[in-house]
């Protein structure tokens, strides 16, 4: 999901470039086009991001692994 800007913001930004030489001009379009294409050729299905948890264990046991799994450390590094 993108940044969407406003006509404001769009209208600033065109101001800007509008000054630009063409060949420069041409080469922000080509840039522009080749995130488009990227963007569009990726298909993710939303779907996959959600599900059931799968397994047998009890929220109970779940919740006293990750407490046993956590690590303290209270050294700090020198930069």
């Amino acid at each position: 999901m993108g940044f969407v800007l406003t006509y404001k913001i769009l209208d600033k930004y065109f101001r800007f470039l509008f000054r630009l030489d063409n060949k420069s001009k041409k080469r922000l379009i080509i840039r522009l086009i080749e995130t488009i294409e990227v963007r569009s050729g990726k298909k993710h299905d939303f779907k996959e991001l959600f599900g059931a948890w799968e397994g047998n264990e009890k929220a109970e046991d779940i919740i006293s692994e990750i407490k046993r799994s956590r690590v303290e450390n209270r050294e700090m590094e020198d930069f």
